[in-house]
Order: structure tokens, then sequence, then C-alpha cells
């Protein structure tokens, strides 16, 4: 089919719109209160079967931060009172126990992630408790991923050294923009020398890779001032860069209610500034992954891309694909077996379980066939750009034009992503182009089930795609 080239304005016009990031497929708006403590136990057990040669991978949330930063659309508990954070912490090493209990044959950790919140909001001396209650009971593999976020404004050099001789050996930090007012914006006021004496610190004791935070879409961003920052990210060198979307969700994260929606940056400059992030890193030798990353040609993300090894779970892009990621503290979803589990978000439900021996869960998603057939899709377009129809077939016993026939029509008939350019679609494979990796959520729509049943889809509930 010939492509009908349409101008950005055209493209944003057609493509941008409300949908789901597919950190999960379904998404978290699809999981239900009717899935109980007992399904979660059962596909634990499920997954201990598999024995001790079948790494895990392990996430733990630490949710307290300083500060309330305006564009946060994680779960955060803004507190300086030590002594809650450590009674936090005392429960996560409880619930780690309950974990352990029910996995006594899959102790081996391929992937290891503390996510916050700001986990360095915790002293050194927590920070090695917590470590202490993790190795206990689980060992780490040979090549294991062990990855920590910090903030550089409360991160200390013990800090650093003690995450180091602990053995994690990533470092992620949030920069957002360097711009003074678009920090003074979304309060968040982070120097360039600060953040790069950090990357400095951990470099020196020996981290093996960096990993920065950027966000496009912020109040007050401007092409000129976002270029500014791209070429400081440049000089200190990450091995890895994510440059996501503002996610502006104020239905649901009421703290975002006070930015000036008036300063918010429309479509086409949204559009503008994630293009320059592209042509700035691909420029200075980065590679792209996936929809928002991007890495240094040495970085093993970068070479994952090569082969197609790429994965996508909860903690983000990594070469280590476990079969299962279990997750602890509030809020955390654990992916076991083909069944998401989520804990409660608010501390006193989640002291009361796991103080009585219960874990904590809230809610949670099993997925059937078809649910899994359709994650996998999607997460090949995320990660690699790229679907083997072929490969689809074998894995999963269909004919993949038949069982999609509706999905294919959508995507290459007329007025579709094929005739736009953003996609091709011959020999037996599916191909996001380089104009269409910006839309790649939109094509991911495509093949999401649930979207055309959303009970009031002019209620929001997902942020817009580019």
């Amino acid at each position: 089919m010939s492509t009908q080239p349409l101008s950005t304005a055209q493209l944003l016009a057609k493509y941008d719109r409300p949908g789901p990031r597919y950190t999960s497929y379904p998404t978290a708006v699809e999981f239900s209160g009717e899935f109980t403590e007992a399904d979660y136990r059962r596909h634990l057990a499920a997954a201990d079967s598999l024995g001790a040669d079948v790494p895990l991978a392990l996430y733990v949330h630490l949710p307290f931060c300083e500060e309330r930063c305006l564009f946060c659309g994680c779960t955060s508990i803004i507190t300086k009172h030590r002594d809650i954070a450590e009674r936090y912490l005392d429960h996560v090493c409880l619930e780690l126990d309950l974990l352990a209990a029910h996995l006594p044959h899959r102790r081996r950790l391929s992937q290891y992630h503390w996510g916050g919140g700001t986990p360095t909001h915790h002293p050194p001396a927590d920070l090695e408790r917590l470590f202490a209650a993790t190795a206990r009971h689980f060992e780490f593999t040979p090549d294991a991923e062990i990855a920590v976020e910090v903030d550089p404004r409360v991160t200390t050099h013990e800090h650093v050294v003690t995450l180091r001789k602990l053995g994690f050996n990533r470092f992620s930090m949030g920069v957002q923009d360097f711009d003074a007012e678009v920090q003074e914006a979304v309060h968040r006021v982070q120097s360039f020398d600060l953040t790069k004496g950090l990357v400095d610190d951990a470099r020196a004791e020996g981290f093996a890779s960096v990993n920065i935070d950027l966000i496009f879409g912020l109040p007050r961003q401007t092409l000129d001032g976002f270029r500014r920052t791209l070429e400081q990210v440049i000089a200190i060198r990450p091995e890895r860069v994510a440059v996501y979307s503002f996610a502006y969700v104020p239905w649901m994260k009421g703290h975002q209610r006070r930015l000036d929606q008036g300063t918010l940056p429309d479509a086409a400059l949204k559009f503008g500034l994630i293009a320059a992030a592209i042509d700035a890193f691909t420029g200075a030798g980065y590679r792209q992954l996936g929809m928002d990353h991007f890495a240094v040609p040495e970085d093993e993300l970068a070479r994952a891309v090569e082969d197609g090894r790429l994965h996508r779970n909860f903690m983000g892009y990594t070469v280590q694909s476990a079969r299962d990621m279990a997750a602890v503290g509030i809020s955390s979803i654990s992916d076991v077996q083909g069944l998401y589990a989520q804990n409660v978000k608010q501390l006193p439900e989640y002291f009361r379980a796991v103080s009585e021996g219960r874990f904590p869960i809230e809610r949670g998603r099993r997925l059937d066939a078809d649910d899994q057939l359709r994650r996998h899709v999607i997460t090949q377009i995320m990660c690699n750009f790229h679907l083997d129809m072929a490969d689809v077939e074998r894995r999963f016993g269909i004919v993949f034009r038949d069982y999609f026939a509706k999905e294919l029509a959508r995507l290459t008939g007329e007025d579709s992503p094929v005739s736009h350019g953003l996609l091709e679609v011959a020999d037996g494979a599916l191909d996001v182009t380089p104009r269409g990796r910006l839309f790649v959520r939109n094509v991911c729509m495509a093949f999401d089930r649930y979207l055309e049943a959303m009970k009031n889809p002019d209620k929001p509930a997902f942020s817009r795609t580019v």
C-alpha cells in the first residue's frame, strides 16, 4: 500500500490521544479486587515448582521522600519522620520472610531493584539491614542486575560506598530538566554540578552503569532550554538515559493540580522536545531502545536490541528476562505465573496484613490464554519495534493473520499506521518504522482487546501517547 505522508500536526491530531504505557498487559485498569491473597499463594507455589535453576526478579518499593515533586506519578509518602520509615522497613523484611517461605526452591535472583520514592531517603545502616534481609533468603546469579534509584539531593558519599559494597551495580537518578524555571515549576531543584558530582562518585566506587531520567512535557519547558539540558546530560554521558513523556493525570495524582496547566507544552512542542532528544542522543552515539530509552553502544541493552533479546517488565527495560517477578512493599505489583498481584497502598493496611503473616494483596489479574498472547505481541513491539508472526504462531499455536485479522485490518487499511508510514507489515513480520517509533503505543493499542470494552471511554484513565 502506498503511504500518505502526513504533516507533524496531522499525525498529532490523529494519534496523540490517551493510551496505556503498557508497563503491563492487561493494564492496571483491568485489575480486580476480587482477586485474593489465596490466589497469589497458589501462583507462588506454581512458580516455586519450576526449581532452583529458574531465576527470579525481585522488586522492593521504598516510597519515602522528603519533598513532593509535582510531576511525580509514583506512589510516594512525604515525611521527615525517620521512625515511620524504619517501621516500614521492619515490615518489608517481614514480607520478604513470608515470600521466601513460599519459594523454598526459587531463591536465585537475576534482577533486583529498589525503587521509590527515594530509597536513599533511608540512612546507609537501614539500607544494609534491608539488603541483609534479602540476602538471608536469596542469592544472586553471577550476572545479576542489582539496581537502585537515588535522588542526588539526599544521597551522600556514604550511601554510594554502602550500596556498592552491598553489590549494587546500577545507579538510576532523576533529572527531568536542568532548566531553572522548569525545576522551580515542578518543585525539583537539582543543579548540574550536584548531579554530575554524584555520577562521578558512583563511577569512582565501581558502579558499572548509570541511568539518568528526563521528562518532556513539563511546565515551562522550551525547545532551547531542553536542548541545553540534553547537552548537559550528554556531557555527563550516562550509560543509559530514559526520556519519558510527562504523564499529566491530575484526576489520579491530586498534587499535579498545583501545576499551572497553562504553562504545559502543547502537543506540537512535546513532539519537538522528544524529537530533539532523539536527535541529540543518537547524534552522540547512543542507541535508541524501545520508545523512550537510549544506551551507549557497549551497554548490554544496546547489544540486546541487535538480536531481539530486549525484555520489559515493571522495573523497565532489561536483558534479564526472568519468568517471574515478585515485589514487596506498598503498591508494588508482582508478575508470577500469569498473574498480576498488587499490594495495598496505605501503610496501616500494609502493616496489619504483614504483621498477621498475610500477603498484603489488594487486587490483581489472572491472565487467560488470550491475555498472554497479546502481552507477548505488545512486549515485542514495545521492546524491539519488530514482531515475527511465525515465531508467535510457534509459541502460541495460532495462525497469526486469522487470529488478528481485525487488528491487522485496523493497522493496514486506509488512514492507518501503515498508510501513514508508521508501520510496515510484510514478509510475515510487523516493523515499526523510525517515524513510527514515537507512536508505538498507538500501534500496540490495536492489539488491546480491553480498550473498546471500557465502560466509560470518556472518563480519563491514561496519559496521552505523545
